[in-house]
């Protein structure tokens, strides 16, 4: 890509993973015994892009306390062959089998997907539950819930080429009974979207009280393509809208993912990478308007690896969190740090994990 050229719909949203580059800034880990579990991280093998078991070992091994993961779906290993609402399914199989792998101990006291976010197409409706009983079986116990994709936006370049929902999926009567299938059900739903959207899913969350759901990525706000340079315009109306999703007692929020290039921070540019004091410094306002709106009882810190490993090391990332809560009273880092994720995706108590 030159210099003035656009970049492309795949350049926007996977930066690529430089290894040599990370490896030129390294931190003394904070806090070194305070427990972590990690609410989001991707495993996949694509074309010159592979996160696999030994490589998020190589990052959850990195001197901060990981006790326990949480995969979330990125479309891999679906199954090739079948009818297409199931497919899917592959997907959790593949992951229970690394978390049975993890689980052996062999590979060090981490928990690595503990627990399992899968897809489903909630525009089946009602006629989700059997292909979420498939997941329920095909996960070992650990099936939590799923991801279903609805980020859009007008501007296409920012769109994720593997994803083309509509506008306004959220207020789909067939998604809205999917949604409300995994409330029956006792599932979650994670939902990805961009902060235009936020609002669309304060009413799917009040149409749907019974279900758990978490907001990925702060809400996803966007600083990159026509957004570039708008970030101080859009930002009131971002803490607008998440304060009133906060008034919906079903919702949580991840604090995290924003390390990807439609965010517009442009951290892979650097000569060097970030420190954790930049982060923290460039991502106060974010965070800790929605510790504020949701309360760190539904507020749980996370990773976006190996999405955002193109901005910043694993360490480094904790780090900033840790400062950005230096603040925080031992109860309030307890919840963010693991309380919360443990709560929200059943994971058995952290202090007994990697025991």
């Amino acid at each position: 890509m030159t210099e003035t050229s656009k970049p492309t719909q795949q350049e926007l949203h996977y930066i690529p993973v430089r290894k040599d580059w990370l490896a030129t800034y390294s931190e003394e880990t904070l806090e070194p015994d305070l427990a972590i579990i990690d609410p989001h991280h991707h495993l996949w093998d694509r074309p010159g892009n592979r996160y696999l078991l030994d490589d998020i070992l190589e990052d959850t091994k990195s001197w901060h306390n990981i006790v326990a993961t949480v995969f979330v779906q990125c479309r891999a290993f679906h199954k090739a062959d079948g009818e297409e609402a199931m497919k899917p399914v592959g997907e959790t199989e593949f992951v229970a089998g690394v978390a049975a792998m993890s689980e052996s101990g062999a590979y060090g006291p981490t928990r690595l997907c503990e627990g399992i976010v899968g897809h489903t197409d909630l525009t089946l409706g009602a006629d989700v539950e059997r292909v979420l009983e498939a997941h329920q079986r095909a996960g070992g116990g650990r099936f939590r819930g799923i991801r279903h994709i609805v980020a859009w936006e007008a501007d296409k370049v920012l769109m994720n080429p593997a994803y083309s929902p509509p506008q306004h999926q959220l207020a789909d009567a067939a998604f809205r009974d999917g949604l409300k299938t995994l409330g029956r059900m006792g599932l979650t739903f994670d939902a990805w979207l961009y902060h235009p959207q936020i609002d669309d899913l304060t009413a799917a969350a009040r149409a749907c009280p019974k279900t758990r759901i978490v907001l990925d990525h702060c809400g996803g706000p966007l600083g990159a393509a026509s957004y570039e340079g708008r970030r101080g315009e859009e930002f009131p109306g971002w803490a607008k809208s998440i304060r009133e999703l906060a008034t919906c007692p079903n919702v949580y929020v991840k604090l995290g993912g924003l390390g990807m290039r439609i965010n517009g921070y442009g951290f892979e540019k650097a000569e060097t990478p970030p420190s954790s004091e930049l982060l923290a410094a460039t991502w106060k306002p974010y965070i800790e308007t929605c510790i504020e709106a949701f309360g760190a009882e539904r507020c749980m810190f996370e990773s976006n690896f190996p999405v955002d490993k193109g901005s910043y090391s694993y360490p480094v990332f904790w780090n900033t969190c840790k400062r950005l809560t230096k603040d925080a009273s031992a109860a309030e880092k307890a919840e963010l740090f693991a309380g919360t994720a443990a709560r929200f995706y059943s994971i058995t108590n952290p202090a007994s994990l990697g025991a």
